[in-house]
Parts: C-alpha cells; structure tokens; sequence
C-alpha cells in the first residue's frame, strides 16, 4: 500500500498542505513545534478516525478555521487507485470514498491501512486496555472480511442492553439482546484469540530483534468474562443484578484485553519507558507483518519523532527491516535519522517550517 497524495487544510497550524510522498522512505524534518507530527496525524485521522494525540475537538482544526478537511490517495499492491476525503469540525463529520458518500468511519478506516508509531505508543503496553482492544480490532478489520459487520451488531447490541439496563427493563427485552451479545460476542472473541495466535510468531520475531533481553515473548489473551467457567450467555444472567444497579454491562468482549509476557522480565510493571516503547513497536511492526502476509499488501509506516523515541541502533534496525520488506515509511524528526546513508536508498524529503511544507527533489542520503 502506497500513499501517492495528502492534502489537508484547517489542521492544527497549517493553512493548506501537500504532499506527495515517494514509495520508499519519507522524511519530514523541521524544527520542534513546526507541524511534523501534524502531517501524519492527517494521515492517522482517515486510517483510524481519530487523531493519535486526542479527540478531534480537542485542538486539531485550527482556530478560527470551520473545520479540518484532508484528502488521501493512495495505491493498492493490486495496482487500484483510490481515494477519500473527509471534514470534520470537531462535533460531526462527512466524507466520500472512491467518488461515494461515506456511510460509516469504519468504512474508511477498513480500507485504508497505516501503522503508527508515536511518542503515546508505550500505553499500548502500559496503559488502558481500550488501546489494546483497538489494536486487536484495527487489525482484524485488515484481514477479516466479515469482521466489521459483526463487531458493528455486537456494539449495537451492547447499547441496547446498557440502554435497558440505565430505564431498569427487565427480563423479556433485556432477553432478546442478550441473546445477541452472546451469539456476536461469542463469535468477536473467537476471532479476536485467533488474530492474536496469529501474531504469536510474528511478535516474537520482532522482539527477539529489538528487545533480545526480554527473552521468549508470548501473548496472552483475556475475553472479558471467565470463559473458562461459564459462556458469555450465563456470566450476562449472572451479573444482571449488578448490572441493574449500575447501569452499564460489566462482562463481555468490551472488556477484553491482552497482555505481553516476557520470560526475563517479571510483567508489564517492570518495564522501563524504553523497554515499554520497543515492545509497543514490536508489537506494531509485528502486526504489520501479519497484514503483509495475509494481503499481500504492506500497511504504510508512519513514525513521529523516531529519533526521540529510539536510539541509533535502534533506529538503524527498524528501518532496516522496513526497507528489506518495501513498506511506505514517513518519519519525522528534528533532522534524518542516524545511519540513513547506511541504508542505500533514495529518500524524500519534505521540509516543514510553521504553516508550510515543502519538498526537495529525491536524493541518495549520501549526497
């Protein structure tokens, strides 16, 4: 997959952007506070629907600006163009998708694949499950077909029966869509266990080559109810009671997570910062891996800030092996990232100063 345009405008501190990113490696260098992280946020926004430093409202479009508007075009490995716009004003949205109106954001970000590695990628580790959840579900959205349409009737389901549950209907109602949170849910959980199987050896794999202190790496999947001792049919019967009183349904795959078990490294409290942070990016890289596998299609690669976030060797490693597998990558960065001649390819480079962007002709980093 190959980005071939990006155009925003109303974003954070820029007035109007473009940019058309090369096959290969994309720089973005510019001081601190100049827009770097802003461009690939752009990009981030139609991939995921949502900014990786916050909710829409919360600063994107830029004030006195009506509303934020991107466009993406890109290249499937088949050859397909295709393209979305989208605009948003912080409160509502609309969008088109290859020449179409867009029903649903989910649409789009099923269609579009990007990877984002940022200086917030650590909580993937370390922080809420909701991130882990949405790394597992972002991921399945890539290679299962079917898995949208029934990740979108458990959700409908789920605020059916918190709905019932805040008015304290009860019984035949709260029946019926228990009926279908246990029939979708059952289904969401068996794909979200087997997408993480799938992972296993790609994780492994990528942490043995960023993190090799850690030791064996496993993932460990929990379904949000103990499966293991009733069906998720029986543990909503048993927890309706307390449901009732609180309002919301405590069991279910909306409350599924994963963890990282590291053989050297005794759980995800002892993680460093550092430590934290490759094992987020093994985990990204690994699941990029995984869609390449499965479609043929590399996802692109956006990295915000590399060099702050990893070492020289580090750095040097990652884009190592997203050169060897032909992926799209922008990075950002005060300046290029350390050993880029080393690499042996042609780079695009895109200066960024306040408001504005611009772009050199590709060169070989060792001019």
């Amino acid at each position: 997959m190959r980005v071939t345009r990006l155009e925003f405008s109303g974003l954070r501190c820029f007035g109007q952007g473009a940019l058309a990113p090369g096959p290969g490696l994309n720089l973005l260098i510019g001081p601190n506070g100049s827009g770097k992280s802003s461009v690939l946020e752009a990009l981030h926004l139609m991939a995921y629907g949502r900014s990786f430093r916050g909710r829409v409202r919360d600063g994107l479009v830029r004030q006195g600006d009506a509303a934020l508007e991107v466009f993406v075009e890109w290249e499937e490995a088949s050859g397909r163009l295709r393209r979305a716009g989208l605009r948003h004003n912080g409160q509502s949205w609309e969008g088109r998708l290859d020449g179409g109106p867009l029903g649903q954001l989910g649409d789009l970000c099923a269609a579009l694949a990007v990877v984002t590695f940022e200086p917030g990628s650590h909580a993937l580790v370390m922080g809420a499950a909701e991130a882990r959840r949405r790394f597992m579900d972002w991921g399945l959205f890539h290679v299962e077909p079917d898995f949208l349409g029934l990740w979108r009737r458990y959700a409908r389901a789920l605020k059916q029966r918190n709905s019932l549950l805040k008015t304290r209907h009860r019984d035949g109602e709260l029946d019926a869509w228990e009926a279908e949170l246990a029939a979708t849910g059952t289904a969401l959980t068996g794909y979200r266990e087997n997408y993480l199987a799938q992972l296993q050896p790609w994780l492994a794999e990528a942490t043995a080559a960023l993190l090799p202190e850690a030791g064996t790496t496993e993932l460990q999947f929990l379904p949000g109810w103990r499966r293991e001792e009733v069906s998720l049919a029986d543990a909503m019967l048993l927890a309706r009671a307390r449901d009732l009183a609180t309002g919301f349904t405590s069991v279910g795959p909306h409350r599924a997570d994963w963890r990282v078990d590291q053989a050297r490294i005794p759980g995800r409290e002892a993680l460093s910062r550092g430590q934290a942070k490759l094992t987020a990016l093994a985990a990204l890289l690994a699941q990029a891996s995984h869609q390449a596998a499965v479609r043929g299609d590399w996802p692109v690669m956006a990295l915000d800030d590399l060099a702050s976030e990893l070492d020289r060797p580090h750095q040097q490693r990652v884009l190592e092996r997203l050169r060897d597998d032909g992926a799209q990558v922008l990075v950002s960065g005060t300046e290029a990232p350390a050993g880029l001649a080393a690499l042996g390819v042609s780079v695009s480079v895109f200066h960024v100063e306040p408001g504005q962007l611009r772009a050199e002709a590709a060169a070989s980093p060792s001019t």
